[in-house]
C-alpha cells in the first residue's frame, strides 16, 4: 500500500476514536507504535499522553522539531454556531464517540506528522542532524505544550527551530506561511457584579470592545480567512480585538479576550475594567493571560520561499495578517525556540468540503495528508543542511 493510502487509514482510525484532551491514550498508543516500527527513539507519558519521538539522522548538524496536536473536540460545546446542512463527509469512519469529534485537523496533524518521520527514517542518509516529533496532548484548552515543557525533555533536546502545520481553508495543494503575524493570546476574565444589576446588558456593552466579530456562516468564515492575503484588507487587520462576553448567575460576566498585537491586551482590559466599574462591579482574572503566537519571520519566510521553489509558486499563499478568532499553544514552544506554524489548505469547493476548523460540518480533502508529508520533508531537510541559527525576534 502507498505511503498516502496508508496514512489516510490511520487518519480514518483517528478519527472514529477521537479522544478529548488529556484522553489521547489510544491515538498516543497508535503514534508509538508506528514510530517505534520505523526505527525512531520513542518516549511514550510525556506530560500526559505526549509522544516525543528522535531521528538522529546520518552526519552532524542542528536539532529540529516537528510538532503534531492529537486530542479532538467536545461537538456539543467547541463549535461554531454556524447553519449546518446535514451532509455527512466521514461515511465508513465517522466519530463512534458520542459528542467527540476531529472538527479541528488534529487527525490530519497527526497523520502527516507519522508519514514526515516515516519518510525521513527511510532515507535517514538525506538527515544531517536531529528531528524531533513532538506529538503533543490537551491542545483545545490550552494546557498539553505547557505539560510537556514542564517534563524538561523537549528543553534537554534542544531544538533550534520548531515548525507545525495546522488545517485551513485555503485550497488543497497550497499552503500559507505569515511572516511575523500567527494568532492572538487569549485573557479569560470574570466581572462580579452587585444583585441587581443587569449582566445580559453589560455582556453587550464588553462584547461591542471589539473590533472584529466572529463570523456568522462558513461563507464569511472562508471570506475572513482569504482577507489575511489581501494587502489592503490585511493592511486593516494589524490590531484586532475578538470579544466575547455572556452573563452568569452571580451575577456575573464571563469574558474572552484575543487581541492582537498581544501589546495591547492591557488597553482592552482596562477598557473592560472601567465598564465592570461604572457598573459597580470588579474584574477577576481566571488564568493568566495564555500569550500570542508569533511566527518568526525569517523563518516563515524561508519556508514560503522554499515551498515556492520546490512545489511551485502557486502552491503558496503569503498571509499577511492574524486570524484574529483563535488560540494555539504551539506558542509556548516558539518561546523555547524560534518557530512558524504554517496552514495547510484542506478545503475543496467542488466536493463541498470547508476545510474551516470548529465549523459543526469540518471536512478535509484527505489528499492534503500527503501534500503536507511532502512539503514538511522537503522543508525540514531543507532547514537541516542550509538554514542558519535564528535568533528569537527574527
Amino acid at each position: 500500500m502507498a505511503l498516502d493510502e496508508e496514512l489516510t487509514a490511520v487518519r480514518r482510525e483517528i478519527h472514529r476514536r477521537p479522544e478529548l484532551a488529556g484522553e489521547e491514550r489510544e491515538t498516543a498508543g497508535l503514534v508509538a507504535e508506528q514510530l517505534r516500527a520505523a526505527g525512531l527513539e520513542v518516549t511514550t507519558g510525556v506530560g500526559g499522553h505526549g509522544v516525543v519521538a528522535v531521528l538522529d539522522g546520518s552526519a552532524e548538524g542542528p536539532t529540529i522539531a516537528y510538532r503534531a496536536d492529537m486530542d479532538a473536540v467536545d461537538a456539543t460545546r467547541n463549535v461554531l454556531p454556524f447553519p449546518r446542512t446535514g451532509r455527512v463527509y466521514d461515511e465508513g469512519f465517522a466519530s463512534t464517540v458520542p459528542g467527540v469529534a476531529h472538527l479541528c485537523g488534529h487527525d490530519l496533524h497527526t497523520a502527516i506528522g507519522i508519514g514526515v518521520a516515516r519518510t525521513l527514517a527511510a532515507s535517514s542518509e538525506r538527515v544531517r542532524g536531529r528531528l524531533v516529533f513532538v506529538f503533543q496532548p490537551a491542545e483545545e484548552p490550552l494546557q498539553g505544550a505547557r505539560a510537556m515543557l514542564d517534563t524538561g525533555l523537549v528543553q534537554r533536546l534542544a531544538p533550534r527551530e520548531f515548525y507545525a502545520l495546522h488545517t485551513s481553508p485555503f485550497p488543497t495543494g497550497t499552503i500559507a506561511v505569515s511572516p511575523g503575524h500567527g494568532l492572538p493570546g487569549l485573557d479569560q476574565l470574570r466581572i462580579l457584579l452587585p444583585d441587581g444589576q443587569d449582566a445580559a446588558a453589560l455582556a453587550a456593552g464588553v462584547e461591542a470592545l471589539g473590533t472584529v466579530h466572529f463570523p456568522q456562516n462558513v461563507t464569511e468564515y472562508h471570506a475572513g480567512f482569504h482577507a489575511l492575503l489581501d494587502p489592503a484588507a490585511a493592511a486593516a487587520r494589524q490590531e484586532s480585538a475578538s470579544v466575547a462576553a455572556w452573563p452568569e448567575p452571580g451575577p456575573a460576566v464571563g469574558v474572552l479576550l484575543r487581541v492582537w498585537p498581544q501589546e495591547h491586551l492591557p488597553d482592552v482590559r482596562a477598557q473592560v475594567e472601567r465598564l465592570a466599574a461604572a457598573a459597580g462591579g470588579h474584574v477577576e482574572s481566571q488564568n493568566a493571560p495564555f500569550p500570542a503566537l508569533v511566527n518568526s519571520p525569517e523563518l516563515s519566510t524561508a519556508a514560503g520561499d522554499y515551498l515556492s521553489t520546490a512545489m511551485g509558486p502557486d502552491s503558496v499563499r503569503w498571509a499577511r495578517a492574524s486570524w484574529p478568532y483563535n488560540c494555539e499553544d504551539f506558542a509556548l514552544f516558539t518561546h523555547e525556540a524560534p518557530g512558524a506554524l504554517l496552514y495547510l489548505g484542506v478545503a475543496n469547493a467542488e466536493a463541498g468540503m470547508d476545510g474551516a476548523p470548529h465549523s459543526p460540518e469540518f471536512a478535509a480533502d484527505e489528499r492534503a495528508i500527503g501534500h503536507g508529508v511532502r512539503a514538511m520533508t522537503g522543508l525540514l531537510t531543507h532547514r537541516l543542511t542550509t538554514g542558519r541559527r535564528v535568533r528569537h525576534g527574527e
